[in-house]
């Protein structure tokens, strides 16, 4: 018999900590500045210390890892990205939609024009959704 695993709960990341790991799933590991200078550029104004603050607080919290063999530390994202994202919007959908994923999609859809080549993406998605259930 193998002992059970203990089951290690991912930490949600806060808004500002999502940003962050964004710009490393992007862009893969990176020094405190690059990340910075991208946060800065593609969101808003970031003071240096702020994101190096922010990105040593998320080394303790397990969601980045840091490699010291260099000079310029470099981190990395410790948390898959399809597995944080999907956890996010499990938990939206739980509490914005009451679970049901379709309620999300009309919302969606009643909110925004849809080209298409999307609605057709989806069509396509749906059939092998169905075909996949026989």
């Amino acid at each position: 018999m193998t002992a059970e695993q203990p089951i290690h709960k991912q930490p949600e990341p806060t808004k500002s900590e999502l940003e962050i790991l964004q710009v490393l799933w992007a862009h893969g590991p990176s020094t405190v500045r690059f990340v910075n200078d991208q946060l800065n550029e593609q969101k808003r104004a970031v003071q240096y210390t702020s994101t190096l603050k922010l990105m040593q607080i998320m080394v303790e919290k397990q969601m980045l890892d840091r490699d010291e063999s260099s000079m310029k530390h470099i981190y990395s994202a410790a948390l898959e990205e399809q597995k944080t994202k999907g956890l996010l919007l499990d938990r939206f959908v739980d509490s914005m939609f009451n679970g049901s994923a379709s309620s999300l999609m009309m919302q969606l859809l009643g909110n925004k024009k849809t080209s298409k080549k999307e609605l057709q993406a989806m069509k396509d998605l749906l059939d092998k959704m169905e075909d996949g259930k026989k």
